[in-house]
């Protein structure tokens, strides 16, 4: 397996398909796509050691895992213990209301930053401690992660709408919230919270 470039941890492309990054360990589960490890991510445990990955990124992957929620819900906690403390998660998926989305029969699970935000332990607790409804999953499943970022790439109708000032920049979120086809693709980085082992 290849080491990333600035310690002996590792660099993962799950999911790769065709598109191979150089220094990263691309993984897949298709034998066509010709990944460096043929792996299927749903069945678990995984083959890595824990602590032993600082970057991963899952590039239109996690809209195609875990169709039930145990599925799911180990694929989480599998990525959280390879994960080093502070590893980066660079996760792209179609937005669960875009055409991109519901075309694809192997697509089995709308992925939202707000359902991403479930895994975080701080937020688990802010929840509980005001009576909100949400679920615990970080505190339930013995995760800990941190939306660093997210980035909402919009359909090119409606960029070209926002670019000539016909829609602003304030709309957007509605109209992600109550129409279709508005935003195409999320990308989200996700940070692993643990304690540091070096």
């Amino acid at each position: 397996m290849t080491p990333s470039k600035n310690s002996d941890r590792l660099k993962l492309n799950l999911g790769c398909g065709y598109k191979h990054l150089d220094g990263w360990l691309n993984v897949d589960s298709v034998p066509e796509c010709n990944p460096d490890l043929l792996i299927d991510l749903e069945q678990v445990p995984w083959v890595w050691a824990d602590n032993s990955v600082d970057e991963v990124k899952l590039i239109h992957v996690l809209e195609h895992l875990g169709e039930s929620s145990k599925t799911y819900l180990a694929i989480i906690k599998e990525l959280y213990r390879v994960c080093a403390p502070d590893a980066v998660i660079d996760i792209h998926v179609p937005h669960p209301r875009h055409d991109h989305f519901i075309i694809d029969p192997t697509h089995v699970r709308p992925i939202l930053p707000e359902g991403l935000q479930m895994f975080d332990q701080a937020k688990n607790r802010e929840w509980l401690e005001n009576g909100f409804a949400n679920t615990p999953l970080g505190l339930q499943v013995g995760v800990d992660f941190r939306i660093l970022e997210c980035q909402y790439v919009l359909d090119s109708g409606f960029r070209e709408r926002l670019d000539n000032g016909q829609i602003q920049d304030s709309q957007i979120r509605e109209l992600m919230r109550t129409h279709f086809n508005v935003c195409s693709e999320i990308k989200i980085k996700w940070q692993v919270v643990k304690e540091n082992r070096t």
